[in-house]
C-alpha cells in the first residue's frame, strides 16, 4: 500500500460521518485479508502478462496522479518484472503526455525493456551512479517530476531514497512510499523498522 504526499482532506461533512474505530477495523482487516490471500504474489496479479506485485487500487490510485499532474519524468525505485513500469508509461500515454521518460531502477536484470519511454537502471537506487543518470534525464526532459519509492524496504534504504529523491520532486507533484503498512502497520508483523518508520523520521 501507497503514501501519498499530496491527498486533499475529505470535507467536515463526510468525516461527521464517520466512526474512527469503524473505519480503522476495516482498514486493517482489509490489509490482512489482502496479504494473506497472497493474491498479489507469485504472477496472481498480472499486467500485460508480467506479475506486477501492486494492490489493483493502488494502480488505480497512480492513474487518478497521472492523468492529474502528467509527468514527464517518473522515477521508480523498484523494477521487479517490469509490469509496474509499462502501467505507469500506459497511464502517461492515455493521459496526453507528448515527451515522457519512465525511470526504473533495480539491482536485478529480470526484463529488457524495448520502448524508448523506458530507461532502465541496473544497479543500487542509493549509488551516485543512479542518481546522476535520473538528473541528466531530468535536465533533458524537465518536469513535471513523481517519484515512486518501492525498492528495499528496510528504514535505512527507504530513509536513503527519501533524502535522495524527494529533491527531483516538482511542486505539485507527488512522492509516493510503498508498503508503508508493513512492519505490523497492520501486515508482517515482526518486519523490524521499515518504510513507514523510515517516511515518520523523514516527516
Amino acid at each position: 500500500m501507497v503514501w501519498v504526499s499530496n491527498i486533499e482532506e475529505p470535507s467536515k461533512e463526510v468525516k461527521a460521518q464517520w466512526d474512527k474505530e469503524e473505519i480503522e477495523e476495516v482498514t486493517t482487516n482489509f490489509h490482512k485479508q489482502y496479504y494473506d490471500s497472497d493474491v498479489w504474489g507469485r504472477g496472481k496479479t498480472t499486467f500485460l502478462g508480467l506479475p506486477i506485485l501492486k494492490c489493483p487500487t493502488d494502480l488505480w490510485m497512480y492513474q487518478q496522479i497521472i492523468h492529474k499532474v502528467k509527468p514527464k519524468v517518473i522515477i521508480e525505485t523498484g523494477t521487479h518484472y517490469g509490469a509496474s513500469a509499462y502501467w505507469l508509461l500506459c497511464c502517461m500515454n492515455m493521459s496526453g503526455v507528448r515527451e515522457k521518460m519512465v525511470i526504473t531502477i533495480d539491482i536485478e536484470q529480470r526484463i529488457t525493456f524495448k520502448e524508448p519511454q523506458i530507461t532502465q537502471i541496473i544497479g543500487m537506487s542509493t549509488h551516485p551512479d543512479a542518481v546522476y543518470t535520473c538528473i541528466s534525464l531530468i535536465e533533458q526532459l524537465g518536469g513535471p517530476v513523481m517519484v515512486i519509492l518501492d525498492s528495499g524496504h528496510s528504514k535505512e534504504n527507504v530513509l536513503a531514497e527519501l533524502n535522495l529523491y524527494a529533491k527531483f520532486v516538482t511542486l505539485g507533484s507527488y512522492l509516493i512510499v510503498e508498503d508503508t503498512n508493513i512492519n505490523g502497520n497492520p501486515v508482517c508483523e515482526g518486519w523490524g523498522d521499515g518504510p513507514k518508520e523510515a517516511l515518520d523520521e523523514w516527516l
